[in-house]
């Protein structure tokens, strides 16, 4: 095993850390054992920033058994993050699920990690038709047809639970603002808001500054 620290983990960011610490986990074996439990596993791909089935399963093979982990621990401590600490990350908020829903939105992530890519029919022949999805047309298309090694096309079972449908991943309702006065309805224990892509720096400053102070999350801060 090559990992000594959170760090050394393909995919990881530092938001995670302050993540995986509020979950109990602040070692590379903790988190070794976590992996290779089936319950801890679901709960690590619920609660991580970014962190799907694929991503927690290159960890497991990173890191390897839980013993190996312990003994790579031995030899270097896992740096860990302390949350008020001067240019240390800060955990995000996070909604206020039920658990059926936390539940939802794990399944969502690991059958949006399975789900195939959706290209554009013969979109590897004509460079010009590029490989945005296009539904396949034509009396004579194979593809159409859902023929054997065809290349996959869209239909409502590749969909995730109806119960999360559109839910930010974090679980958050988004809510889309241009200014200030948008902020006053915002319930912030289900709703966060995306701040709109014509809202100049200056009143964008404004909007996250009135946030911060509401205890809003924004989900494109500027920093």
């Amino acid at each position: 095993m090559t990992v000594k620290n959170f760090n050394d983990l393909p995919g990881f960011k530092n938001e995670n850390l302050a993540e995986l610490k509020a979950m109990g986990i602040t070692t590379i074996s903790e988190l070794a054992e976590a992996l290779n439990d089936g319950g801890k596993i679901k709960e690590i791909i619920k609660n991580l920033s970014g962190v799907g089935p694929k991503t927690a399963e290159k960890w497991k093979d990173a890191i390897g058994t839980p013993e190996e982990a312990v003994a790579e621990q031995k030899a270097e401590e896992a740096k860990v993050v302390e949350a008020g600490e001067q240019g240390a990350y800060v955990v995000k908020a996070k909604p206020e699920l039920s658990v059926e829903t936390a539940d939802a939105l794990a399944v969502r992530a690991i059958i949006s990690g399975r789900r195939p890519a959706f290209k554009r029919q013969e979109w590897f022949r004509y460079a010009k038709l590029g490989d945005s999805w296009r539904r396949p047309k034509g009396i004579h298309s194979k593809m159409k047809r859902n023929l054997k090694r065809r290349p996959p096309v869209v239909d409502i079972g590749f969909r995730g639970p109806v119960s999360v449908r559109n839910l930010h991943p974090s679980g958050f309702q988004e809510v889309l603002v241009h200014n200030v006065a948008g902020l006053e309805d915002i319930d912030p224990k289900v709703q966060a808001v995306r701040i709109g892509g014509t809202v100049g720096t200056k009143k964008r400053i404004a909007i996250e500054d009135r946030a911060a102070e509401l205890g809003i999350r924004v989900l494109n801060r500027m920093v």
